[in-house]
């Protein structure tokens, strides 16, 4: 199967959990601060690679969301919130755990749920984390 780039973009971090991030475009500059730390404390407004992580892929999955339902042809509003956790195991073994709260509305629940997962076949940050990162799933519509 043939792929196509249809865009590459690049961040450049100084100084990991306690620096800074700066887009290659200059778009994008954000303060990275360990929750808890010196810095967070002098720097309220700084975010945490978990933040931008969970930003990402709550963006990525609610498109993927709206890209299966035109597929299907079901009109449906919807809402992600994605709940990233930091946890340490073992010998120090860091890894992610991922909660995506998926509402949506104009839909009924069992048809919301088939394509919320469908969605997730479809998501690339699902199928990057896929086998690595536990991913659970609060379905929910009014």
């Amino acid at each position: 199967m043939t792929k196509t780039t249809l865009f590459t973009t690049s961040v450049t971090v100084d100084g990991g959990r306690e620096g800074t991030a700066i887009s290659a475009d200059g778009n994008f500059t954000v303060d990275i601060a360990m929750p808890g730390t010196p810095r967070a404390k002098q720097m309220p407004e700084a975010s945490n690679p978990e933040q931008l992580f969970a930003a990402g892929y709550a963006a990525c999955f609610d498109s993927a969301l709206q890209s299966v339902g035109k597929i299907e042809r079901v009109s449906f509003d919807s809402k992600v919130t994605a709940s990233v956790s930091l946890l340490m195991g073992e010998m120090h073994q860091y890894s992610l755990a991922v909660t995506l709260a998926v509402k949506g509305s104009g839909v009924d629940k069992e048809t919301f749920e088939t394509l919320v997962h469908k969605a997730h076949q479809m998501c690339p940050y699902s199928k990057a984390i896929n086998g690595n990162v536990d991913v659970a799933f609060e379905i929910d519509v009014d």
